[in-house]
């Protein structure tokens, strides 16, 4: 069966990108795995026309909302990203070959409302997969990108941010700002707990130890 073709790349719109991993891949989660996985983001933060602006890392897939100049230069950042994955969690692992179940998925966001939804779904993702099972997950993911990020309500607690930022700044309208003027993030699922980031279907593209050192929360106001 073919796969679907991609969506169309335009620098104005950012893009929800989920890579799921193969059985058998260790926990992402597991600081063995996730300071690996930073370090590929790391590798990637400069790369022209390609940028990953958010991410959260679960126990076997990646979220993650990107920016790409067009489609080539989409197409190649995540292939560059999903090669480091790879070569990452094989070295961790002592394993060859590929670590993906699947192609990613992907999936355009073209207006503020869907970033916003799309950045809470992705950055308290770990936190809806617990509520799910009765269990109360961390309001800010220590996991993810949320302690390099600047879009929560003040009275936020963000787990402290440890070395060189792993993403890139945002440069579209709807991601930079257009969001911000529907209100900044709660940090927790106090609003509305839709199943995904949107109600656009999404065209599926076939392609431990706790990271916090001893005070696990800073406020966004006294971050270095």
């Amino acid at each position: 069966m073919p796969h679907a073709r991609r969506p169309d790349v335009s620098p104005s719109h950012p893009h929800h990108v989920t890579v799921r991993m193969r059985r058998g891949t260790w926990n992402l989660r597991a600081q063995r795995c996730y300071q690996p996985l930073l370090q590929a983001f790391r590798g990637v933060r400069k790369r022209s026309g390609f940028r990953v602006t958010h991410f959260s890392v679960q126990g076997n897939h990646v979220h993650m909302l990107v920016e790409g100049a067009d489609r080539r230069a989409m197409s190649n950042g995540l292939r560059a990203l999903l090669i480091r994955f790879a070569r990452a969690l094989n070295g961790v692992m002592g394993a060859r070959g590929s670590r993906f179940q699947d192609r990613y998925h992907e999936s355009v966001l073209e207006t503020a409302s869907a970033v916003r939804r799309c950045l809470r779904y992705v950055l308290e993702n770990h936190a809806r997969h617990m509520a799910r099972i009765g269990k109360m997950g961390p309001a800010v993911d220590p996991f993810s990108s949320a302690p390099w990020f600047d879009g929560y309500r003040a009275d936020v607690l963000l787990p402290r941010a440890m070395g060189d930022p792993p993403i890139a700044t945002a440069r579209s309208w709807l991601l930079a700002n257009g969001w911000r003027r529907l209100g900044l993030l709660p940090g927790h699922l106090e609003e509305s707990r839709s199943r995904g980031p949107d109600r656009v279907t999404k065209r599926p593209c076939s392609s431990g130890q706790s990271p916090y050192r001893h005070s696990p929360f800073t406020s966004r106001r006294s971050m270095p």
